[in-house]
C-alpha cells in the first residue's frame, strides 16, 4: 500500500520513537544486570522436591543463560515462574572460557539428568537466552535431549547465525554463532522424530540478531513456534513482563496463546 508524505513521515517518526524506548530499556536492563551479575557467579542452591513425593507437581525448568553472563539475567523471570507454580527453577552456569558450544551442550545434559534423579520427574522443561537457546537445542537434537525435555524455549537465539560485532570472533562460541558455521550446519541436518516441542521468541528490535530474523527456528523436522516480539531489544528478552507471560503459556500449553492460531513455525506478535 502506498503511503502519503505525510504518512510515511509519521510511520518513520514511530519506529524511531520505538527504537529509542528499546535502547533506554536495554540500558536500564544493562544497568539493572552488572549490579546482579556478582551474585550470579555463586553457586546455586540445589532443591529436592519440596512435597517429598517423587515426580510431583510441574515438571523442573532449567534456565540457560547467554555468551559472557551468568544466571543472574533471570531474577526476574525466576520470580514470574515461582508466582505462576513453577517452583524447581534451577540455573546453569557454562564457564566463559568454554570453546565449544558442544561441551557446554554436554554439561547441560549432565545437569538435567542431576535434576530429574533429584525430582523424580521423567521430563524437564528448558529456556535458554541467545546462545543458551542454541547450547539447549544442540544437547535437544545432537545429544539425546529430547527424551528429557518436553519443551524447549529460546529466546533471541540466532539459529542461522548473526553477524553481530564481527571483531568478536577471537572467541571460538562467537564463530560456531556465525551463519555457516560447523555447528549451526549439523543443526540444520535431519532431526526426524525428535520429541522436544520448541518456542523460538524473536524481536524486531533486537540489534545483536542480524538479522532480526536469524532468531526464527525453521526446519522441517521439529515442531516449532515462532513468536514475534515487538519493540524489545536482546538484553530486555529474559526480563520482559509481556514475554514471561508468553513463556509461562508455551510452558505450560507448548505454545503461547497468541501464537496457538499459527501453528508450527508459526509467528505472532505478542506485544
Amino acid at each position: 500500500m502506498d503511503l502519503t508524505p505525510t504518512a510515511l513521515t509519521d510511520r518513520i517518526a514511530a519506529c524511531m520513537a520505538d527504537r529509542m524506548k528499546a535502547n533506554a530499556l536495554e540500558l536500564a536492563v544493562l544497568a539493572g544486570h552488572l549490579f546482579l551479575y556478582p551474585s550470579g557467579l555463586i553457586t546455586e542452591r540445589r532443591r529436592t522436591t519440596p512435597s517429598g513425593v517423587p515426580g510431583s507437581g510441574p515438571r523442573p525448568v532449567v534456565l540457560l543463560h547467554g555468551f559472557v553472563d551468568n544466571r543472574s539475567v533471570f531474577v526476574l523471570l525466576r520470580r514470574a515462574l515461582a508466582r505462576h507454580g513453577r517452583d524447581r527453577v534451577e540455573s546453569v552456569n557454562y564457564s566463559p572460557l568454554t570453546c565449544d558450544l558442544r561441551t557446554a551442550a554436554e554439561l547441560l545434559g549432565r545437569h538435567v539428568e542431576e535434576v530429574l534423579a533429584r525430582t523424580g520427574h521423567r521430563e524437564v522443561d528448558l529456556v535458554g537466552h541467545s546462545l543458551g537457546g542454541l547450547i539447549a537445542r544442540y544437547y535437544v537434537q545432537r545429544l539425546g535431549g529430547d527424551a528429557r525435555v518436553r519443551t524447549l524455549v529460546m529466546l533471541g537465539t540466532p539459529h542461522s547465525g548473526t553477524t553481530f560485532v564481527p571483531l568478536a570472533d577471537a572467541h571460538p562460541l562467537v564463530r560456531q554463532m556465525r551463519p555457516g558455521s560447523e555447528v549451526l550446519r549439523e543443526l540444520a541436518g535431519p532431526a526426524a522424530g525428535c520429541r522436544t516441542r520448541f518456542v523460538s521468541f524473536w524481536s524486531d528490535l533486537d540489534q545483536v540478531m542480524i538479522p532480526v530474523e536469524t532468531a526464527r527456528l525453521d526446519h522441517p523436522d521439529l515442531v516449532a513456534h515462532n513468536v514475534r516480539v515487538s519493540g524489545v531489544g536482546h538484553l530486555a528478552l529474559p526480563v520482559h513482563p509481556t514475554v514471561a507471560a508468553g513463556i509461562l503459556e508455551a510452558l505450560d500449553h507448548g505454545v503461547p496463546a497468541a501464537g496457538a492460531r499459527d501453528g508450527s513455525a508459526g509467528a505472532a506478535s505478542v506485544a
